[in-house]
């Protein structure tokens, strides 16, 4: 069980982890810092270990800066959770191992305290005492996070296998 940070739509790669300061990928913990900085200059500093976050549509879009989702992985966050995707921060944080989910975010709150269940993509809010259903990731994808990532995965097998 995790705590809801939620947020709007069109959540960008450079909200994420903005543009100016980039030059900090080389140190983790410092860009982490920066995280969604811009839009809650809060959420680096509390953001806990196994924690969500909860977005509207258009979640990650922008550039393919995969280093917007690897910020929220190295903060704790244990999936992402939105209305939409944009597609090349949808297949990033798969290969990075960062769970994410398509629901309707509308019944979470900020703040609210989550279950989440990745096989059957079921969401127990339990704040709020109900149960949401997210779109099911398809069975490879459950593998490569499982495994921790793309990188993970092929060298676990070996190659990559579908």
């Amino acid at each position: 069980m995790g705590r809801v940070w939620k947020f709007g739509d069109n959540i960008s790669t450079d909200l994420l982890c903005p543009g100016r300061v980039y030059h900090l990928r080389n140190n983790l913990d410092e860009l982490a810092k920066y995280t969604l900085i811009d839009v809650n200059p809060d959420f680096a500093k509390n953001v806990k270990q196994g924690d969500f976050v909860a977005g509207g549509i258009g979640f990650g879009t922008g550039s393919s800066r995969e280093y917007a989702a690897i910020v929220l992985k190295h903060l704790g966050v244990k999936a992402v959770i939105a209305q939409s995707f944009a597609r090349i921060f949808y297949r990033n944080a798969i290969n990075i191992g960062l769970p994410i989910l398509e629901a309707d975010t509308s019944q979470i709150n900020d703040g609210d305290e989550l279950e989440v269940y990745l096989e059957n993509g079921i969401i127990n809010n339990q704040t709020r005492g109900n149960k949401l259903k997210a779109f099911a990731l398809p069975p490879v994808m459950l593998e490569i996070l499982n495994d921790g990532g793309l990188i993970a995965h092929i060298k676990k097998n070996k190659g990559f296998k579908l």
